[in-house]
């Protein structure tokens, strides 16, 4: 008589009905763990792919003479920037080749159109913002604030956090409090510790930016072009649409009026984070696909191995295994503003998302207390 396999057996079982508790996130876990196999023919033919891509936009840029022409191309490279961040996203959690060495090498290169220091979003991304997904005081990204500490805040402050939560902020948000504050040479206080390869990462990601800018100078003053326009469409205009997009694409995955954000560990690690605290964001016309199913984003908390070419299948397993569990929501503009109109402040006693004025804009979370 043989033994069934635990993997197998996990995989076999029944969809666990609205309400049921939900199973250890070992078992969650190995519903999804066979599509985590990584392949390194695919992974790096994709690299090279999207880096031919923004190469050739870059020299777009410079080749077309009329300002439009080049401003589509700065925009469509700032769209690069994004996927080849996606990638370099993926190998700096182990999940894009089998090869531990190729994918520090290979997320460097993917990480370096977007300036970020490589080493610095490991400790914040993979450390901080998986390690405590919405659980406040730890998790930074887009944490929001009380009532209480967004009172207490100077005036400037508070016009700040209005613009960041406005739905047109996630550009200013991501280049300030994320790259600025975080990646740029960031002080000890937003990083804890120094380490040696924060400062060479930070140094190696300066001299490719004023590389960049440079290499625009050289381009314009070649070809008889303004520089100003060569430099605010070659680099600025790529490098703000990138901000915009990483911006708003960690905003829609964890803000939503049925997200919920925790001020306690025991009830946070009750509320089975991986699962509760994420949006799977649905688009029309394969946009998702474009972004390398970087939205798909509940199956990537559940399971970070899991490569971003098989994330939509992990996606639709999870979503098989738990009716009625995960967040799925269908993106539109009007559905975007809606939540940046709700969900400004949060109320960590009634568990609930707030307005500025403290008023409740969502139905009260269920309490793990």
């Amino acid at each position: 008589m043989t033994q069934e396999n635990p993997s197998a057996a996990a995989l076999a079982a029944q969809p666990i009905p609205p309400g049921a508790p939900l199973p250890h996130r070992k078992i969650i876990r190995s519903w999804i763990t066979p599509l985590s196999q990584r392949r390194t023919a695919i992974a790096v033919l994709l690299l090279l792919l999207d880096w031919a891509i923004f190469a050739a936009l870059m020299a777009g840029t410079v080749a077309f003479e009329a300002w439009w022409a080049k401003l589509l191309c700065g925009l469509a490279a700032g769209f690069m920037i994004g996927r080849l961040f996606i990638i370099g996203h993926d190998a700096c959690h182990q999940s894009y080749t089998p090869h531990r060495g190729l994918n520090k090498l290979l997320g460097r290169l993917a990480m370096l159109p977007s300036l970020t220091p490589y080493s610095l979003w490991e400790v914040g991304h993979n450390v901080v913002h998986h390690g405590y997904t919405n659980l406040k005081g730890v998790d930074f990204v887009w944490a929001p604030l009380t009532k209480e500490e967004f009172d207490a805040l100077p005036r400037w402050r508070q016009w700040l956090e209005r613009v960041y939560r406005s739905g047109w902020g996630p550009a200013l948000y991501y280049l300030v409090e994320m790259w600025w504050l975080r990646m740029f040479f960031p002080r000890k206080a937003y990083m804890g510790a120094r380490r040696p390869e924060f400062i060479w990462d930070g140094v190696f990601v300066l001299v490719v930016g004023l590389a960049w800018i440079g290499a625009m100078v050289a381009a314009a003053l070649l070809t008889g072009q303004s520089v100003a326009l060569q430099v605010i469409m070659g680099f600025v205009v790529p490098f703000l649409f990138w901000n915009a997009m990483i911006g708003f694409v960690v905003y829609v995955h964890h803000t939503h009026p049925a997200v919920q954000w925790h001020d306690d560990k025991i009830a946070w690690a009750k509320a089975a984070p991986f699962v509760s605290t994420t949006v799977h964001l649905e688009f029309p016309l394969k946009i998702g696909a474009l972004m390398h199913h970087i939205m798909e984003h509940t199956a990537h908390h559940v399971d970070m191995s899991v490569p971003l070419y098989k994330l939509r299948q992990a996606q639709k397993k999870l979503e098989e295994m738990l009716p009625g569990r995960i967040i799925v929501q269908r993106f539109s503009w009007r559905w975007y503003f809606d939540t940046a109109r709700r969900c400004k402040l949060y109320d960590f006693t009634r568990r609930c998302w707030t307005d500025f004025q403290g008023r409740p804009t969502s139905d009260p979370a269920p309490s793990y207390a």
